[in-house]
Protein backbone atom coordinates (compact mmCIF):
# COMPACT_ATOMS: atom_id res chain seq x y z
CA UNK A 1 0.00 0.00 0.00
CA UNK A 2 1.38 3.42 -0.96
CA UNK A 3 2.12 5.97 1.76
CA UNK A 4 0.41 9.33 1.46
CA UNK A 5 2.65 11.99 -0.05
CA UNK A 6 2.09 14.32 2.90
CA UNK A 7 3.63 11.83 5.31
CA UNK A 8 6.90 11.60 3.35
CA UNK A 9 7.08 15.39 3.02
CA UNK A 10 6.58 15.79 6.78
CA UNK A 11 9.36 13.31 7.55
CA UNK A 12 11.67 15.23 5.20
CA UNK A 13 11.01 18.36 7.28
CA UNK A 14 11.39 16.59 10.61
CA UNK A 15 12.99 19.11 12.99
CA UNK A 16 14.51 16.26 15.01
CA UNK A 17 16.72 15.36 12.03
CA UNK A 18 20.38 16.17 12.66
CA UNK A 19 21.85 18.53 10.10
CA UNK A 20 25.59 18.21 9.64
CA UNK A 21 27.58 21.21 8.51
CA UNK A 22 30.67 21.38 6.34
CA UNK A 23 32.89 23.68 8.34
CA UNK A 24 34.79 26.45 6.56
CA UNK A 25 38.30 27.56 7.44
CA UNK A 26 38.57 30.27 10.08
CA UNK A 27 41.19 32.97 10.51
CA UNK A 28 42.25 31.18 13.71
CA UNK A 29 42.99 28.04 11.67
CA UNK A 30 45.09 30.17 9.31
CA UNK A 31 47.04 31.60 12.24
CA UNK A 32 47.76 28.09 13.51
CA UNK A 33 49.03 26.75 10.17
CA UNK A 34 50.75 29.71 8.48
CA UNK A 35 53.98 31.31 9.69
CA UNK A 36 53.65 34.64 11.48
CA UNK A 37 55.89 37.64 10.76
CA UNK A 38 58.65 36.56 13.15
CA UNK A 39 58.79 33.02 11.76
CA UNK A 40 58.65 34.23 8.15
CA UNK A 41 61.59 36.57 8.79
CA UNK A 42 63.52 33.70 10.40
CA UNK A 43 62.84 31.47 7.37
CA UNK A 44 63.85 34.21 4.93
CA UNK A 45 67.10 34.89 6.77
CA UNK A 46 67.98 31.20 7.20
CA UNK A 47 67.36 30.28 3.57
CA UNK A 48 68.24 33.54 1.86
CA UNK A 49 64.78 33.99 0.38
CA UNK A 50 62.82 37.18 -0.18
CA UNK A 51 61.70 39.06 2.90
CA UNK A 52 58.08 39.94 2.25
CA UNK A 53 56.47 43.19 3.31
CA UNK A 54 53.96 41.67 5.73
CA UNK A 55 52.41 44.97 6.81
CA UNK A 56 52.23 46.14 3.20
CA UNK A 57 50.39 43.00 2.07
CA UNK A 58 47.92 43.20 4.96
CA UNK A 59 47.30 46.95 4.51
CA UNK A 60 46.90 46.69 0.74
CA UNK A 61 44.27 43.94 1.01
CA UNK A 62 42.44 45.86 3.72
CA UNK A 63 42.37 48.94 1.44
CA UNK A 64 41.35 46.80 -1.55
CA UNK A 65 38.24 45.48 0.19
CA UNK A 66 37.34 48.91 1.55
CA UNK A 67 37.62 50.39 -1.95
CA UNK A 68 35.56 47.51 -3.37
CA UNK A 69 32.81 48.15 -0.83
CA UNK A 70 32.84 51.88 -1.58
CA UNK A 71 32.54 51.23 -5.33
CA UNK A 72 29.65 48.80 -4.80
CA UNK A 73 27.81 50.76 -2.11
CA UNK A 74 25.34 52.41 -4.45
CA UNK A 75 24.45 49.15 -6.19
CA UNK A 76 24.21 46.75 -3.26
CA UNK A 77 21.90 46.69 -0.28
CA UNK A 78 23.51 46.26 3.13
CA UNK A 79 22.72 42.52 3.35
CA UNK A 80 23.88 41.90 -0.23
CA UNK A 81 27.15 43.69 0.56
CA UNK A 82 27.64 41.53 3.64
CA UNK A 83 27.06 38.32 1.67
CA UNK A 84 29.37 39.43 -1.13
CA UNK A 85 32.18 40.39 1.25
CA UNK A 86 31.66 37.23 3.30
CA UNK A 87 32.38 35.16 0.18
CA UNK A 88 35.41 37.22 -0.83
CA UNK A 89 36.95 37.04 2.63
CA UNK A 90 36.14 33.32 2.74
CA UNK A 91 38.17 32.82 -0.44
CA UNK A 92 41.19 34.62 1.07
CA UNK A 93 40.96 32.67 4.32
CA UNK A 94 40.44 29.35 2.52
CA UNK A 95 43.42 29.97 0.25
CA UNK A 96 45.68 30.86 3.18
CA UNK A 97 44.51 27.83 5.16
CA UNK A 98 45.20 25.50 2.25
CA UNK A 99 48.69 26.99 1.88
CA UNK A 100 49.26 26.58 5.62
CA UNK A 101 48.31 22.91 5.49
CA UNK A 102 50.62 22.38 2.52
CA UNK A 103 53.41 24.15 4.42
CA UNK A 104 52.89 21.86 7.44
CA UNK A 105 53.23 18.76 5.22
CA UNK A 106 56.34 20.20 3.53
CA UNK A 107 57.97 20.84 6.93
CA UNK A 108 57.16 17.28 8.03
CA UNK A 109 58.71 15.89 4.83
CA UNK A 110 61.81 18.07 5.30
CA UNK A 111 62.22 16.95 8.92
CA UNK A 112 61.79 13.28 8.00
CA UNK A 113 64.32 13.54 5.15
CA UNK A 114 66.82 15.36 7.38
CA UNK A 115 66.42 12.77 10.16
CA UNK A 116 66.99 9.94 7.67
CA UNK A 117 70.04 11.76 6.33
CA UNK A 118 71.57 11.82 9.81
CA UNK A 119 71.94 8.03 9.67
CA UNK A 120 75.39 7.16 8.29
CA UNK A 121 74.27 3.85 6.77
CA UNK A 122 71.85 5.39 4.24
CA UNK A 123 73.59 6.09 0.94
CA UNK A 124 70.52 7.63 -0.73
CA UNK A 125 70.45 10.49 1.78
CA UNK A 126 74.04 11.55 1.26
CA UNK A 127 74.89 14.75 -0.57
CA UNK A 128 74.30 14.64 -4.30
CA UNK A 129 77.00 14.89 -6.93
CA UNK A 130 79.08 18.07 -7.05
CA UNK A 131 76.81 20.99 -7.88
CA UNK A 132 73.63 19.26 -6.66
CA UNK A 133 72.02 19.41 -3.24
CA UNK A 134 70.94 16.40 -1.25
CA UNK A 135 67.30 15.34 -1.29
CA UNK A 136 66.95 16.53 2.31
CA UNK A 137 68.35 19.98 1.43
CA UNK A 138 65.92 20.33 -1.49
CA UNK A 139 63.01 19.42 0.80
CA UNK A 140 64.11 21.99 3.38
CA UNK A 141 64.37 24.68 0.69
CA UNK A 142 60.97 23.70 -0.71
CA UNK A 143 59.41 23.95 2.77
CA UNK A 144 61.00 27.40 3.20
CA UNK A 145 59.53 28.62 -0.11
CA UNK A 146 56.10 27.28 0.80
CA UNK A 147 56.38 28.88 4.25
CA UNK A 148 56.99 32.33 2.77
CA UNK A 149 54.04 31.85 0.39
CA UNK A 150 51.78 30.71 3.23
CA UNK A 151 52.83 33.75 5.28
CA UNK A 152 52.04 36.14 2.40
CA UNK A 153 48.58 34.57 1.99
CA UNK A 154 48.02 34.79 5.74
CA UNK A 155 48.73 38.53 5.61
CA UNK A 156 46.28 38.94 2.71
CA UNK A 157 43.62 37.05 4.70
CA UNK A 158 44.33 39.13 7.83
CA UNK A 159 43.80 42.32 5.81
CA UNK A 160 40.57 41.01 4.29
CA UNK A 161 39.20 39.98 7.70
CA UNK A 162 40.08 43.40 9.17
CA UNK A 163 38.32 45.17 6.28
CA UNK A 164 35.23 43.00 6.69
CA UNK A 165 34.92 44.07 10.32
CA UNK A 166 35.30 47.75 9.38
CA UNK A 167 32.70 47.57 6.61
CA UNK A 168 30.11 45.22 8.09
CA UNK A 169 30.62 46.08 11.75
CA UNK A 170 31.02 42.53 13.00
CA UNK A 171 33.75 39.89 12.97
CA UNK A 172 33.94 37.66 9.89
CA UNK A 173 32.86 34.04 10.32
CA UNK A 174 32.97 31.31 7.68
CA UNK A 175 29.75 30.17 6.07
CA UNK A 176 29.12 26.56 7.11
CA UNK A 177 27.35 24.64 4.37
CA UNK A 178 24.89 21.87 5.22
CA UNK A 179 26.06 18.44 4.08
CA UNK A 180 23.34 16.59 2.20
CA UNK A 181 23.08 12.96 3.32
CA UNK A 182 26.60 12.71 4.74
CA UNK A 183 28.34 9.41 4.20
CA UNK A 184 26.14 8.22 1.38
CA UNK A 185 27.71 7.58 -1.99
CA UNK A 186 26.07 8.64 -5.24
CA UNK A 187 25.15 5.01 -5.94
CA UNK A 188 23.47 4.69 -2.55
CA UNK A 189 21.53 7.92 -3.10
CA UNK A 190 20.39 6.67 -6.53
CA UNK A 191 19.33 3.31 -5.10
CA UNK A 192 17.35 5.04 -2.34
CA UNK A 193 15.61 7.28 -4.86
CA UNK A 194 14.74 4.31 -7.09
CA UNK A 195 13.40 2.24 -4.19
CA UNK A 196 11.21 5.13 -3.07
CA UNK A 197 9.33 4.76 -6.35
CA UNK A 198 7.90 1.49 -5.02
CA UNK A 199 6.40 3.13 -1.89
Amino acid sequence: MAKPATQSRQSARNPARVLQLRKGATIEMVRLTCPDEVQALKIAESFGTTIVDSDGIRDMHERLLNETATALSDGLAERAMQIHLQRIVGAYVGSAHGAGQFYSRAVTDARDATAKGATDARDEDLDGPVGYDSAAQRKREFAADIGIQAHALRMAAEGAVAAYKQIVGEAWKPFNRPVENPGQSVDRKAATAQLSAFD
